[in-house]
């Protein structure tokens, strides 16, 4: 059963485990999801991207990203029909035909996916940046923290409309709700929490909103509360001691107040308890929010929500050069800072046997998620700057790591962090012409003897005429005799574009099929011209 039909009271306590290294769509999820390279967008909370006379003046624009990012998720979700399964949160409101209906007026929508769309991959969809955006707004600024699944898959055509309106009954807000899976009252809280941010806008709604004139509210955007940049309770407190300025609560024209109509379809009781209690507020937004970005189409099977894993490596990447390895990569460790940061050794064995290399690893960086509620510090594979890199014997290689932070032992309990070092790119990759505008090149791929691959490919990410992300495999030739690797253990498989220039300006994974299977082998995108120029 979808966990959008579960009942309130159960759906909050979900179920979380940390997942083990390496998982190609969960580590990409755990990234987006923890570490959070969203934020950004959202530091601080008042921060909106679409006003440059605005923000030129140094003026507030009386927008946020944080509120659009929101509002976003909630009216790709709200197409969602419960009888049938079909809508929900599946990115279908990146389609201009869904942008142009009436219900979804407004240039929030294309401003959110503007910035938001380019995070999402082969392994974290459109509709997984959408959730995780509306997550990461309630996260940052001021909200409380929201359990979230991956796993959405991009819709191909846009959904049945289905998204409430101001200027409707409350009975017909009542029947869209439940429709989309909620009850009267989850309709109430889940209308509260979203409008503790932000508001209307007089350029979508002049009817509701006059030209409001103020320098220090570019957008003309009349709020839901005081505090339209932050998450708090204000939204229920201001509403009810008579205090509001929410402009569908006391707008002008009564017909086109739904929230008044809303928040007093129960006499008031929901609205009493989130203005008396800002623990239970935020405890029912928490809910109500993960239930919302849960609702998807028939057929989707979400991942179970999943934690930061104490210590992640990340950014792995293998490069032959002559007879030796360049091993360069990262390593994350959670709930750490740069005052608390610890000593980090990585300890690695290889094809030899040998247990008993190790190298002890510089800091890197360090950085905060969720209102810097998380936290953590990233040391590079290298020995000294400004090298990156770790070298290794090409034959022994490397078949398996472990790190020791502080001196206690990082293994996975006993499994290690396996690596693969059987296929991957060979410094002898080179570019003809000029480094900016290529006129040709040749990717070589470098094949351990004994891997024994029916096929290697380069896998180039592209995105398919409704905007989701498909891998484009590109076969790359076995070996001959005039192909040296600089190594007795490796041979060179290799591939020439010509003078395709889709292909000597993008960026490549290699994969390769062994014993029948498919997998990527090395996630490091990389173009021609990061090689060196062809003799």
């Amino acid at each position: 059963m979808a966990k959008h039909h579960l009942p309130l009271l159960f759906s909050f306590f979900a179920s979380t485990y940390a997942y083990t290294w390496p998982s190609p769509q969960l580590d990409a999820l755990e990234g987006a999801r923890w570490e959070q390279p969203l934020h950004f967008f959202l530091r601080p909370c008042n921060a909106f991207d679409f006003d440059p006379n605005g923000a030129a003046a140094g003026r507030a624009s009386g927008r946020s990203n944080a509120a659009d990012w929101i509002r976003t998720a909630y009216h790709d979700m709200a197409t969602f029909n419960k009888n049938d399964k079909t809508g929900g949160l599946d990115g279908s409101i990146r389609f201009a035909e869904e942008q142009a209906r009436a219900e979804n007026i407004g240039d929030g929508f294309a401003n959110t996916l503007s910035k938001i769309v380019p995070f999402s991959n082969r392994y974290v969809s459109v509709a997984d940046i959408i959730a995780l955006g509306a997550v990461i707004a309630f996260e940052t600024c001021g909200g409380p923290e929201i359990t979230f699944r991956g796993g959405r898959v991009d819709a191909t055509e846009p959904n049945t409309a289905g998204v409430p309106k101001p200027d409707q009954e409350l009975d017909s807000h009542i029947a869209s709700f439940e429709k989309q899976g909620f009850t009267k009252e989850e309709m109430i809280g889940l209308v509260a929490c979203g409008h503790s941010f932000g508001g209307v806008q007089h350029a979508s709604f002049p009817d509701i909103v006059p030209e409001l004139n103020d320098p220090e509210n570019t957008q003309s955007s009349a709020h839901f509360d005081t505090t339209p940049v932050n998450f708090d309770n204000k939204i229920a407190t201001e509403y009810m001691s008579g205090t509001t300025l929410n402009p569908l609560v006391v707008g002008h024209n009564d017909t086109t107040n739904s929230d008044k109509r809303i928040f007093g379809s129960d006499g008031n009781v929901t609205m009493r308890g989130f203005a008396d209690s800002p623990e239970a507020f935020a405890s029912t937004c928490a809910t109500l929010i993960a239930r919302m970005i849960d609702t998807v189409p028939a057929g989707v099977k979400l991942t179970e929500v999943f934690t930061p894993l104490p210590v992640k490596p990340t950014s792995l990447d293998l490069i032959l050069v002559g007879d030796k390895i360049q091993f360069s990569g990262q390593v994350r460790i959670w709930n750490a800072t740069r005052n608390t940061s610890p000593q980090v050794r990585l300890l690695w064995a290889d094809h030899t046997g040998s247990k008993t290399n190790n190298a002890t690893l510089p800091f890197n960086n360090a950085g905060d998620s969720s209102n810097e509620r998380n936290s953590w510090v990233v040391f590079k594979f290298g020995t000294n700057s400004p090298f990156q890199f770790i070298t290794l014997d090409a034959a022994a290689g490397i078949t398996n790591m472990r790190f020791a932070v502080n001196d206690k032992i990082e293994d996975q309990g006993g499994l290690g962090f396996p690596v693969l070092d059987d296929i991957f790119f060979s410094s002898t990759s080179c570019y003809t012409g000029d480094h900016e505008n290529p006129s040709g090149g040749r990717f070589d791929i470098a094949v351990r003897n004994g891997a024994n691959p029916t096929r290697v490919y380069l896998e180039k990410e592209i995105r398919d005429a409704t905007g989701r992300t498909t891998i484009q495999e590109i076969d790359v030739s076995p070996p001959t005799t005039s192909s040296p690797s600089g190594s007795p253990a490796f041979s060179i498989w290799s591939y020439n574009p010509g003078n395709d220039t889709s292909d000597l300006s993008a960026v490549f994974t290699i994969g390769a099929e062994v014993n029948g299977v498919k997998a990527t082998r090395s996630s490091i995108q990389r173009a021609v011209t990061q090689f060196t120029a062809c003799a």
